[in-house]
């Protein structure tokens, strides 16, 4: 059986930025509605979120920054900043490196 390549194509990156999207959707939700025991099960149940949410966010940024190509209204909320320079206001991706 042979393994199939993974693609790396846009729709592939515009998959891996709705996935990136709904963690971000899910700690929202984390953060206003969910109701915890503790402090310590809130923190715990962010960090798997984000421990999942790393490797999707770290694929995406490499392709988009290796010229995939991608359609800026499908960015993540988090992924999108102001681009300044720009007097009508488009979306711009921010590469932001994460220690």
């Amino acid at each position: 059986m042979n393994k199939t390549a993974l693609r790396r194509d846009k729709y592939f990156l515009r998959d891996l930025y709705q996935e990136i999207d709904f963690y971000d959707r899910k700690l929202a939700y984390l953060d206003k509605f969910a109701v915890f025991a503790s402090p310590g099960d809130r923190e715990e149940a962010e960090k798997v979120l984000r421990a999942k949410r790393a490797p999707l966010e770290k694929v995406a940024l490499e392709l988009a920054a290796s010229g995939v190509e991608y359609d800026e209204k499908n960015l993540p909320r988090s992924l999108r900043t102001m681009n300044p320079e720009l007097m009508d206001a488009q979306w711009n991706l921010n590469v932001v490196e994460r220690s």
